[in-house]
């Protein structure tokens, strides 16, 4: 976990929420709502918490909006829809909007909502793997995804060894049963604030190694995406947005029980007791070491960037601060007014 104790983050919370509150306008009963659309990355889980307390709490609403929160039927193609104005916003990841600017999808990420890795290569705590270098004439799993493999390689290589030598299989989004089923030694891919828990709620201890703890750059795993052209457009809508989901965000680290609460009304399938354990991991990954929300800093872009452009993941040439653009209120305490700009 990062270093910001939990006293710390609900302490600051409320008065966060108030004056991010403060900031936003105020609309009447009357006036019209903004309908916008909000893709999300995958199924509803904790890491959504702060989106649908703030839809159950009237925040978008107070801010002009009427948000419809969906998970379209194929996750993989938000950055398309969003890019081609299909949906207003999304909810992806710093290594796909990065991936997606290179193939001249014109998306751009205004505001992060995860600010560290959650990945990393989970293996059974009986297996003895604590580092990379024990994966050596293993077999790993993952989704097929060509980042991952870009992940394990410089985590063996961080550790002295190659990814030449272990066996590394497609198991898709099958990662837990891959794991516990001893089809792979481990996989790589796994979330520590999911899969994780998962597979010790059927009773089986694990052990994982997180990717910036072994060579890969620190970067924002989720981030809430718009188009170019909203962006240039639109920015009024846009910071409306992100003052809505920042109350929201704020709000569900205070009260993390609510935030769940609102994601089970909403659908009620979702499992409690695994997204209770998660939004407890989580809040500590939602505000940087300052306790702001939503933050990006031209350096965590340009570096990790950097790292992809190394690995062959991105063209050389490719310019990481057209990726991104910031409409968030990064100090509250100081100052009301959002602040837009790359």
């Amino acid at each position: 976990m990062y270093p910001i104790s939990r006293r710390r983050l609900f302490a600051g919370s409320a008065a966060l929420s108030a004056v991010a509150a403060a900031a936003l306008p105020r609309f009447g009963r009357a006036q019209d709502l903004q309908k916008v659309t909000l893709a999300l990355d995958w199924y509803p889980n904790a890491n959504h918490a702060g989106l649908f307390l703030a839809q159950e709490r009237g925040y978008f609403a107070e801010a002009g909006l009427e948000v419809e929160l969906y998970t379209p039927s194929d996750p993989t193609v938000v950055l398309q829809t969003v890019g081609a104005g299909r949906d207003d916003y999304g909810i992806s990841y710093q290594t796909d909007v990065l991936l997606a600017r290179a193939e001249e999808v014109p998306v751009v990420s205004i505001a992060a909502l995860v600010q560290h890795p959650l990945m990393g290569v989970m293996s059974l705590e009986s297996s003895g793997i604590t580092r990379p270098a024990d994966l050596v004439g293993t077999t790993v799993g993952y989704p097929g995804i060509p980042s991952q493999q870009a992940f394990l390689t410089t985590m063996m290589a961080s550790d002295g060894a190659s990814i030449d030598d272990l066996e590394l299989i497609n198991v898709d989004f099958n990662l837990v049963p891959a794991v516990i089923s001893g089809q792979t030694d481990a996989v790589m891919g796994a979330y520590w604030t999911h899969e994780t828990i998962l597979a010790e709620q059927e009773g089986y201890r694990v052990s994982m190694m997180r990717v910036e703890d072994w060579g890969v750059p620190d970067y924002y795993e989720l981030v809430l995406v718009t188009s170019e052209e909203k962006t240039l457009g639109d920015p009024h809508q846009i910071e409306a947005l992100v003052g809505a989901i920042q109350r929201g965000y704020l709000d569900a680290i205070a009260e993390p029980d609510a935030a769940i609460a609102a994601m089970k009304t909403a659908y009620p399938e979702l499992d409690e007791a695994v997204e209770l354990i998660g939004i407890g991991l989580l809040s500590g990954v939602w505000l940087n070491p300052d306790g702001a929300f939503g933050v990006q800093s031209p350096e965590r872009w340009e570096t990790y960037a950097a790292w992809m452009q190394e690995s062959g993941l991105i063209p050389a040439d490719q310019n990481p601060r057209d990726a991104f653009a910031t409409f968030v209120l990064a100090d509250p305490a100081a100052d009301s007014s959002p602040v837009a700009g790359p």
